[in-house]
């Protein structure tokens, strides 16, 4: 037996075979080197983004339904909307001041978010006649497919992620195409109403809720735990409360898939933890590290 060293070197001869092992190969094995456990209430309280969405999507999808049926009426959504814009704005405004320390009442941004506000409106005004028929020629069941599959696409590709520079709203191109899905149902939603009042109200409040409460949640994420759990509890609350009043089957449905959200989810993932084993060692590639 040779008395030579075995080197981990290609271009220098040495007298052992190709598949020769050391006994130091094993040495720098690594397990789960880089592996982080994940807690269970953390974990819960960061699927409190998505809870918050799908509880959205599903207050949309009950006011589209009494839209529909007319028992709402769509002036009564329009004013809502409106007051909820104005109320997002000054929750922005406070989440400026106690993230960022800024005074309030900056008449820039207030001008700025008023003529992007009334240019939406008029452009929604404008557009609803053409909204209305769009899918005339278009059965009702090939409508709710496609509107199922937008509003799949919206809840998988949403951004839930708080903002590693809270100076700078971060946009994904998952987050922009999660709203782009969205609208797209809306719109095909709108266009199995009645009138353009309805068409209107629908769209106006749609924009509410995929367009700009995203924006708003991502501030949110930034704010202490009992913030998001309170809106949490008030928002699923809310759409339990509504869903119950169309249909129990839906509500059952609902409450089934926000407590595997938020609780049973979470759970899975820690208890799947265990069975994790990445192995690391010698014959990896080599990871450059760039100063």
């Amino acid at each position: 037996m040779s008395t030579e060293t075995w080197e981990r070197v290609l271009w220098k001869q040495q007298p052992f075979p190709d598949n020769y092992i050391p006994d130091s190969f094993l040495s720098a094995l690594k397990k789960n080197a880089n592996f982080r456990p994940y807690s269970y209430w953390p974990l819960s309280l960061a699927s409190c983004a998505v809870t918050q969405h799908i509880s959205i999507l599903f207050i949309f999808l009950v006011t589209f339904v009494h839209i529909y049926d007319a028992s709402w009426d769509p002036r009564i959504l329009v004013w809502l909307s409106i007051g909820m814009f104005i109320v997002g704005y000054l929750v922005w405004e406070i989440l400026e001041i106690y993230i960022f320390g800024t005074r309030l009442g900056d008449f820039t941004s207030l001008a700025n978010a008023l003529k992007s506000s009334v240019l939406v409106f008029l452009s929604l005004l404008a557009l609803s006649p053409v909204l209305r028929t769009l899918t005339a020629s278009t059965s009702s069941d090939s409508i709710w497919a496609l509107t199922s599959c937008l509003l799949g696409l919206n809840v998988l590709l949403g951004d839930y992620t708080p903002p590693r520079d809270p100076k700078r709203i971060r946009e994904r191109l998952t987050s922009v195409l999660s709203m782009n899905a969205a609208m797209s149902g809306s719109v095909v939603l709108a266009s199995r109403l009645q009138d353009d009042i309805s068409v209107f109200a629908l769209m106006l409040f749609s924009i509410q809720m995929f367009a700009l409460f995203p924006i708003l949640r991502t501030r949110i994420l930034l704010t202490p735990p009992a913030t998001r759990i309170l809106l949490t509890i008030t928002l699923t609350g809310l759409s339990v409360y509504l869903t119950c009043k169309v249909s129990t089957i839906v509500t059952c449905i609902l409450i089934c898939i926000l407590v595997f959200v938020t609780f049973a989810a979470p759970a899975m993932l820690v208890w799947s933890q265990k069975y994790k084993n990445e192995l690391r060692g010698p014959w990896d590639v080599a990871v450059p590290q760039v100063r």
